[in-house]
């Protein structure tokens, strides 16, 4: 049995903090640690942020770039050109897939006329069906769908509403993830994998997006049928954001990098022979057998 290639996504999101020149420096530690993409993320700060929450502040202000929370939004938000700017550097200089979450319709129309390898709707918006309905309709690349913030109802109305649409199922990656920033190993439920298997397509892909502690449990999920996995990255976890201190620096994305390689090739099945032995263990066969 063939075993599908994992590949390994490295989420940026915001924590280039507004800075171009930061946001190349970290798609290049990520293309460095062997990661497949790099992705950030794209607001409409306005749409995307909620209006009780416009003149408020951040929730903590340790990690505020704004007096408001809407202020805030807008100082880490890159506009489109920049994005297109982040795309050829990644595509043409470093050699590593660019991608972008969404969170609004209007970001979403400013991305599909970017066209990257895939587009992620991230949890605050899978249940955004004129958003999703757009990018079927007006994008040809990779939809991927994260299934976190959802009721198991829910999530079985996104999954219904996605495959029910008319896309091609290969066109589909459903995400399991439990969205708390970080999440603690008894919520992580790693056996929704399975679970969300059974509920798409056999054309369609199911990923992991760990928020949790630690890289173990990328492998255990890459075991269980997942061939995304995606991870928050940062250069170092004492930077001033909410996303850092359960991200990966370059040394872990690294190690989950390697493993995932490691694992798919290790889970080849024995070629045909005698009795499925490598002529290497055949040597030893005979050399401690007799035989």
């Amino acid at each position: 049995m063939e075993t599908k290639k994992v590949s390994i996504v490295a989420e940026i999101g915001c924590v280039h903090l507004g800075k171009m020149d930061r946001a190349k420096d970290l798609c290049k530690l990520a293309r460095f640690s062997d990661a497949d993409y790099v992705k950030l993320q794209k607001r409409n700060p306005e749409e995307s942020t909620p209006k009780d929450m416009w003149h408020k502040p951040h929730p903590n202000q340790d990690f505020s770039y704004g007096h408001t929370y809407l202020e805030h939004r807008k100082n880490l938000e890159f506009s489109i050109e920049q994005h297109a700017e982040l795309k050829r550097f990644c595509e043409d200089d470093l050699r590593i897939g660019y991608a972008v979450s969404v969170w609004d319709l209007t970001s979403t129309k400013e991305i599909v006329e970017l066209n990257p390898d895939f587009i992620k709707v991230g949890s605050p918006s899978n249940q955004n069906n004129e958003m999703i309905q757009y990018l079927f309709d007006n994008y040809k690349g990779g939809v991927q769908i994260s299934l976190g913030m959802v009721t198991n109802d829910e999530r079985k109305e996104i999954v219904d509403f996605a495959v029910g649409s008319g896309v091609d199922p290969d066109r589909l990656v459903f995400y399991h993830c439990t969205s708390e920033y970080p999440v603690p190993f008894e919520r992580i439920y790693l056996n929704e994998l399975t679970r969300i298997k059974e509920m798409i397509p056999a054309e369609s892909a199911v990923g992991f997006s760990n928020h949790g502690y630690g890289i173990a449990l990328d492998i255990a999920a890459q075991t269980m049928g997942a061939t995304w996995i995606e991870r928050h990255f940062v250069d170092d976890r004492a930077c001033k954001h909410t996303d850092a201190a359960f991200s990966l620096e370059p040394t872990g994305l690294r190690l989950v990098c390697r493993n995932a390689k490691a694992v798919h090739t290790a889970l080849t099945d024995k070629p045909d022979g005698i009795l499925g032995f490598s002529e290497a263990e055949l040597a030893q066969r005979r050399k401690l057998k007799g035989k």
